[in-house]
Order: structure tokens, then C-alpha cells, then sequence
């Protein structure tokens, strides 16, 4: 047999060990037709300001609610990234997040669009929102590409950082709150990301046009809603740092979230094994049932029987 048969045959084993990302999202009714779909008619999507939030979950494959979550904010006009840990996904958590989101922003929040997760949509954001004159949207059930730009940021910020494993400790989650600072820093200030400028169709074929590679830091300096007092603060801050020493910071961090990730399995080991156990004992119950019941018939058939006779 051929590698390349073997390696057909056992596509589909490995496919069911193979760590993926998984949806956590809960639709949440209430308020829900409150808040707007997001039209782009409410969003200036060339003004800083104007964000998409998302959860990524750490769950390690095993879906519960006793895991950590990422709440991770994109700005739509220069792609400035903020990332903060949580708990779990309730809403206690996920309010406290945005709050420290806002003050870790380099401008003024002006709007955010989230999914419609219960986590979101809810009476304390929609207060807070209203409160604060925030504009809050939703995007459309089941269409990602409506949060396409926190989307994208999920993979290559959250997950590449971070990974697959499960977090669910407060070791954890101490360690992804300290991970998290060099990260930002390092991808606002020295990722470079490009922008789509155009898009035309020509019958099957689309052409996409791209603006010039910039980092999010250089994109708040270009920016002309953003005051000069703002922009010299940033250059301040980022004649101190130093990306070699960011990296070094980061990958230190990755090591030591990394080492913590045994138990996780461990207890997802058990878990599963749990659920075995208890399959086999529903299995081993529905089999009784169907003999006591068997066993049932017959005597009343023999009682019948003997009653005719």
C-alpha cells in the first residue's frame, strides 16, 4: 500500500483529534431588535474610532463553559488591535473587557459592532452604550464576513499567539493577561497589514487593489481626525520600544502559557472518558429496559394462556 493511499485512509482519524476553533456564539434575544443591523451609513469607516469585537474561546476541543475567553477589538479605519482575556464569557466579563479596552484605545471610541451573542447583546452594554452616545450594532446571523475585520485579526493575533490549547485556570489566565501587553504593542506599533483600496468583477474574475503595507501606529499619524497632541504621545512611545525586546517578551510568555498546557489535557481526558462511561451505561440501561420488558410480555402471554385454557 502506498503513502499516499495510507494517508487517505487516515484522513479521516486524524481529522477528529485535530484542534480547531470553535463557536461559542449563543444568540441572545433580548434587546436584540433594539440594535441596529450595522449600516454604513451610521459608520465613518475612514475616522478612527469605530470597532468590531469578537470572542475568540480557549477551549482545547472540549466545549463547556470553564474556559477562557479573548475579547478581541479591531478598529476598522487603521486596524489597531486590542486583546483582553477573560474568565469566562459571561456578561459580568465580557462589559469589564470593553471597559478596558476604551482605555487602552489611542482615540476616542466611537462605535462598536459586534455578533449576536448573548454576551453583547445585552442590557448593560446596550445601557452603556446609550449612556456613553456609542453607537452599537450587530452584524447578521451566521455571516462572518460581516465582522470581517476582527475575524481576520482572530487568526493572526489571537490564535497564532496563543494556539489551540486550553486555558481554564487563573495561572492561565494571569499569564494570557501578560502575554497580551508586548503582543499589542508589538502588532499596533510594527506589524505592517495592508488594506483594500478597490475591488472589480470582470465576469468570474476579481481584481482586488491594495493600499501600501502600513502598521496601525502609522496609520493613526496619518489620520487627520486624530489631534497632534495624541500623535506626538505615540511617537513618544514608540522611540522607547524596542521590537527585538518585545519579541523576546512575548516568546517568554508562549513558553510559560505553553507549559501550563498538560492539565488541560489531562482534564479533557477525563472528560471524555466521563461521557464514555456514561454511554455505556445508558446503552447497558436500554438494554435492561428492553429485556424486563421482553420478560413482561411473556408473562402476560402465559397468564392469557392459561386464562383461554
Amino acid at each position: 500500500m502506498s503513502a499516499a493511499t495510507i494517508d487517505r485512509v487516515l484522513r479521516p482519524e486524524r481529522q477528529k483529534y485535530q484542534l480547531k476553533g470553535r463557536a461559542h456564539t449563543r444568540p441572545g434575544t433580548l434587546l436584540k431588535h433594539q440594535i441596529p443591523l450595522r449600516t454604513f451609513s451610521e459608520w465613518d469607516e475612514q475616522r478612527p474610532g469605530f470597532l468590531e469585537i469578537d470572542l475568540v474561546g480557549h477551549d482545547g476541543g472540549v466545549i463547556d463553559s470553564l474556559h477562557a475567553f479573548t475579547l478581541n477589538a479591531t478598529d476598522v479605519a487603521t486596524g489597531w488591535t486590542v486583546c483582553v482575556p477573560l474568565k469566562n464569557k459571561a456578561q459580568v466579563w465580557s462589559f469589564a473587557g470593553l471597559q478596558q479596552i476604551r482605555a487602552k484605545l489611542p482615540f476616542s471610541l466611537l462605535g462598536i459592532d459586534s455578533d449576536n451573542g448573548s454576551e453583547f447583546i445585552n442590557e448593560s452594554f446596550f445601557t452603556y452604550c446609550q449612556k456613553e452616545k456609542i453607537t452599537f450594532t450587530r452584524s447578521r446571523p451566521y455571516r462572518k464576513n460581516d465582522s470581517c475585520f476582527v475575524e481576520q485579526k482572530n487568526y493572526s493575533v489571537v490564535r497564532r499567539a496563543v494556539g489551540y490549547q486550553r486555558c481554564d485556570t487563573d495561572e492561565q489566565l494571569r499569564l494570557l493577561a501578560q502575554l497580551y501587553e508586548p503582543l499589542d504593542l508589538y502588532t499596533n506599533f510594527f506589524q505592517p497589514s495592508m488594506k483594500l483600496k478597490s475591488k472589480e468583477r470582470h465576469g468570474a474574475r476579481v481584481t482586488k487593489k491594495y493600499h501600501q503595507a502600513r502598521t496601525p501606529y502609522q496609520r493613526v499619524l496619518e489620520s487627520s481626525f486624530i489631534d497632534e497632541q495624541t500623535k506626538q504621545q505615540l511617537r513618544q512611545r514608540y522611540q522607547l520600544l524596542n521590537p527585538a525586546q518585545l519579541k523576546r517578551q512575548l516568546e517568554r510568555w508562549q513558553r510559560k502559557l505553553l507549559a501550563t498546557a498538560a492539565r488541560p489535557r489531562r482534564h479533557g481526558q477525563r472528560l471524555a472518558t466521563k461521557r464514555i462511561l456514561a454511554r455505556r451505561k445508558a446503552v447497558e440501561m436500554l438494554r435492561l429496559r428492553k429485556a424486563t420488558n421482553r420478560v413482561a410480555s411473556l408473562s402476560r402471554l402465559e397468564k392469557s394462556a392459561q386464562k383461554a385454557a
